[in-house]
């Protein structure tokens, strides 16, 4: 073996490297590799109960990845010499990374198929697809669900008003910028100071502002969050007043990149002001519509700390989300695994919503934009 083959820190070319190298890096990285699965394997099944031949914890299957992992890094230059050389600088990042996602989740499906209460001695045990059929059956999951899909739907009406806000902010109005520094006010507090201000303060059922109000335009007994219609609209409202500020500066900045000769050619053609919005403004501002409300959806789907702090839930689960259900699972049942299995089943509808999502928002703007 030449000096520049042997020394990594030179310019290695792969038609230089001998058979024997390539053949050394290779059977290093499988034995690494194999060494992995079969303490991953072992590993699992002795906690499964199903051998004694294991370890005491998962450790030693960690240090087997990062083993496997510097030795992946290494033999990339071994094999490839200086094409190996550039993975480097991605490589290693990247198996941080799934190191930081598949574990987690391998471990999130373990517990999931696992009957895991803390308040129980026997510890966690695997009960097969027990925690499945408890899901399916389970009543206050699905209308968490349900609710989930019907706050997801209010998006629409805060989109049409952070859309009117935004239009009006970007016309020459008087005290413009105090204006938008108002409308931006709610944006910069936490959904639990908004709990705490509007929902447990103005919406009080005996002294709050809005109670009072309420009495004196002749409703006797004003219960925001009685009665379950009342407190899912008391819960959209106080999310969108938190929320609607965010889709407003972000349908602002579009409307401010928008071309001002497209929309005076279309008022010197005749067009009238609705024309003008529904057939040029509203078309040009769909990609940055359509960004908007998928942030906002992410958003929408991890509501929890409004209905935390508000109702809990209540009145009977009438307004939980399925955040809040899995959370109240975790806290008030300390139900580890099943409370698992439901967040990672909500996991999958997300990413399959948001899939579906991408795709009709992606031909809805395709076919808006191509009639320009």
């Amino acid at each position: 073996m030449s000096t520049v083959e042997g020394d990594l820190l030179h310019t290695v070319e792969a038609g230089s490297i001998s058979a024997s190298r390539r053949f050394w890096g290779r059977t290093a990285l499988w034995l690494s590799a194999i060494w992995f699965i079969t303490s991953f394997i072992l590993q699992g099944a002795h906690e499964l109960g199903w051998t004694e031949w294991g370890f005491a914890n998962w450790r030693p299957v960690l240090y087997a990845y990062f083993l496997w992992a510097v030795i992946l890094c290494v033999t990339r230059v071994v094999i490839y010499g200086e094409a190996g050389k550039k993975a480097l600088f991605v490589l290693p990042a990247a198996l941080f990374v799934v190191s930081m996602v598949v574990f987690p989740l391998l471990f999130a499906l373990w517990i999931g198929f696992s009957d895991w209460n803390l308040a129980s001695s026997t510890g966690r045990r695997f009960n097969g697809l027990d925690n499945v059929r408890r899901m399916i059956a389970d009543p206050f999951y699905a209308n968490a669900l349900l609710n989930m899909i019907l706050y997801c739907l209010a998006i629409v009406i805060e989109y049409a008003i952070a859309f009117g806000l935004a239009l009006l902010l970007n016309q020459d109005i008087v005290a413009r910028k105090f204006w938008r520094v108002i409308f931006l006010v709610p944006l910069m507090l936490s959904p639990v100071a908004v709990s705490w201000m509007v929902g447990k303060s103005m919406l009080e059922t005996r002294f709050g502002p809005v109670a009072r109000f309420a009495r004196w335009l002749g409703w006797e007994n004003p219960s925001f969050f009685g009665d379950p219609l009342t407190a899912k609209l008391s819960i959209m409202i106080m999310d969108a007043w938190t929320f609607i500020p965010f889709m407003m500066i972000m349908l602002l900045a579009g409307l401010q990149g928008l071309s001002r000769e497209v929309l005076e050619a279309a008022e010197v053609d005749g067009a009238t002001r609705w024309q003008r919005f529904w057939k040029v403004t509203f078309p040009l501002m769909l990609p940055v519509s359509v960004t908007a409300v998928m942030i906002r959806v992410i958003f929408k789907l991890k509501l929890a700390d409004i209905i935390i702090t508000v109702t809990s839930g209540g009145p009977g689960g009438a307004t939980d989300s399925v955040t809040s259900f899995i959370y109240r699972e975790y806290r008030d049942r300390s139900n580890v695994g099943y409370g698992t299995l439901l967040a990672l089943v909500y996991l999958v509808i997300i990413v399959f919503g948001m899939t579906m999502l991408m795709k009709i928002s992606d031909r809805l703007v395709k076919r808006m934009t191509g009639r320009l």
